[in-house]
């Protein structure tokens, strides 16, 4: 069987306005985790998962409430924010392994309660741009029951990396609505690290002047690095194969300063321009090139993070036929990268739940020697979406 073709992007002006506006939705929400429940901690999270959920979140919205979501996500219309999930996501995460690229996968799932009607509208959308599994649950007989259920499919979506996205007690008898995103990236650099080069080295902590041993991976080849006053930003391809829509990298923006990553995020954060200005566009000569091999797992209640952001949804009556409108509860995100020699792995998921209230000469080499903490982040070159986010405190910490 010949493999499944990869949709292409002919983005209008307005869909790329979209994007520009999604990234700056994830830098405001980076900056915050980063510098604050985040930031004594090795971070990875998705933002664009997060993203999804609360664009679901929107369409069951109405009126001033709906005007609410959308004015965070920076939307002008809910119409902008269905084709973002249509368009953009199913392109972004559409599988290219069967091309030699990464394997990708997205899922949304809906759990509704038995006892609710879901209003044709809202399924309609949801379905259709959002490719979303709807099923009706006993809530208020079983609900842990139904807590396994989400988390066994969020475990199953992201191939075992996200075991329990939902925590003990956070589905009861009052929950009547669950709404869930689940990603899923693998691929493998484009020019992989020799195993038999990685050697172990000191990596400076952000918190004292203590350094732990960590393994570290090395190349002798050209590579995707640009410098500035105070940092440095290299890009390390993934392998494309006949995949030649898309384009994916991983980006580490290391502070030349040991202590220096607070500084850096805030500017990393500052605006979608500040990325795109200091990305690398071609190989230069490395001296001394250094990058630790890591795996962190992350989870935290993104509702509080987001009501620190002014994220106040309020009713949602466009989701259920009820004379009682859903309230927006607790948003919980989970996450999970691991990077090595071979190349990437990483998963994420999201869950929302509601109740009822009631040409020119080379350069002279350049270091590059990530060890120290660092910001790094996965994106797609075409689409410039921003897909994973996190750094890295400690490389041999989960």
């Amino acid at each position: 069987m010949a493999p499944r073709p990869i949709p292409s992007f002919k983005a209008s002006e307005s869909l790329r306005k979209s994007i520009r506006d999604q990234t700056n939705v994830a830098l405001e929400i980076t900056k915050q985790l980063l510098l604050t429940e985040g930031k004594n901690k090795n971070v990875v999270f998705s933002p664009l998962s997060i993203h999804v959920v609360l664009s679901m979140i929107a369409v069951g919205a109405k009126g001033s409430n709906q005007e609410k979501v959308l004015k965070f996500l920076k939307s002008e219309s809910i119409n902008e924010l269905n084709t973002l999930a249509s368009v953009v996501a199913p392109l972004v995460f559409a599988d290219g392994s069967e091309h030699g690229g990464p394997l990708l996968s997205i899922a949304n799932g809906v759990w509704i309660d038995q006892s609710l009607s879901i209003k044709h509208s809202f399924k309609n959308v949801l379905e259709t741009d959002y490719k979303a599994a709807l099923k009706q649950v006993d809530f208020k007989n079983e609900p842990e029951e139904v807590r396994r259920e989400v988390n066994s499919w969020g475990e199953e979506e992201t191939k075992g990396l996200i075991e329990s996205i939902l925590p003990p007690d956070s589905v009861s008898t009052e929950t009547s609505l669950i709404l869930a995103n689940a990603l899923y990236f693998k691929g493998d650099w484009d020019k992989e690290f020799d195993a038999s080069g990685t050697r172990v080295h000191d990596f400076h902590l952000l918190r004292s002047d203590a350094s732990v041993k960590a393994p570290f991976m090395t190349k002798s080849s050209d590579q995707y690095v640009s410098e500035f006053e105070t940092f440095k930003v290299l890009m390390l391809p993934y392998k494309q194969g006949k995949d030649y829509e898309r384009r994916f990298s991983m980006y580490i923006f290391l502070p030349n300063a040991r202590k220096g990553l607070r500084a850096l995020v805030k500017k990393f954060c500052s605006d979608f321009e500040f990325m795109d200005r200091h990305l690398p566009d071609e190989r230069v000569p490395v001296d001394e090139f250094l990058i630790p091999k890591f795996k962190i797992s992350c989870d935290f209640e993104a509702s509080k993070l987001l009501e620190t952001l002014g994220f106040t949804p309020g009713g949602l009556t466009e989701m259920v036929d009820s004379a009682e409108p859903l309230y927006a509860s607790n948003i919980f995100h989970k996450a999970f990268i691991e990077v090595n020699e071979k190349g990437t792995e990483a998963a994420a998921v999201t869950s929302w739940g509601g109740w009822m209230m009631c040409d020119e000469a080379p350069p002279p080499p350049i270091d590059f020697v990530a060890d120290h903490p660092f910001l790094y982040l996965i994106r797609e070159e075409v689409t410039k979406t921003v897909m994973f986010v996190g750094q890295v405190l400690n490389p041999i910490e989960d």
